[in-house]
């Protein structure tokens, strides 16, 4: 379970900072095209956005992998060890379920829609689906982390950190 967790681990890290350097060159590129070519670019508005959209659903996953997430604790830690494990669990299985029944079932129910109406984006000219296939893509990441950490919750072991991270 470890070492597939790390292989996801490294891939969404890939991911995670091929999506942000593109942003970054794209912006850059619209800056550059705008004020120094004075003719600026088409689609760069509309790509940084979607990057955008992806860094957002892939980064949530991330965050939800390495604890980074919003989560208040205030209550919970003045708990005993072994209510709060079962806290931790119920509360991971909640977020597993949210994961699966609205990101990975709404979002795919979403994309299979607008694949099937042909929507496609402005400037881009791609069909919406391939922008939004995002979100169930993330849904299943996050409840992927989710079923991993209940794994490591049930067993009484520690959730293992991200490689790389401190």
């Amino acid at each position: 379970m470890t070492k597939l967790m790390h292989a996801v681990d490294s891939l969404l890290k890939w991911f995670l900072a091929s999506l942000m350097a593109g942003i970054v060159l794209v912006v850059c590129w619209q800056v550059v095209s705008r004020y120094v070519l004075n003719a600026p670019s088409s689609v760069t508005e509309e790509l940084s956005r979607t990057l955008l959209i992806w860094i957002g659903m892939a980064g949530a996953a991330f965050a939800y992998r390495t604890g980074v997430h919003l989560g208040l604790d205030i209550i919970t830690r003045k708990l005993p060890d072994a209510v709060q494990r079962k806290v931790a669990m119920l509360l991971t299985g909640a977020v597993v379920l949210f994961a699966l029944a609205v990101m990975v079932v709404g979002g795919g129910n979403l994309v299979a829609m607008t694949y099937e109406l042909g929507q496609m984006s402005a400037a881009l000219n791609i069909k919406m689906a391939y922008i939004y296939v995002i979100l169930p893509v993330s849904g299943v990441l996050i409840a992927f982390y989710g079923l991993c950490q209940l794994y490591f919750l049930a067993s009484g072991k520690a959730v293992p950190a991200v490689e790389g991270m401190h």
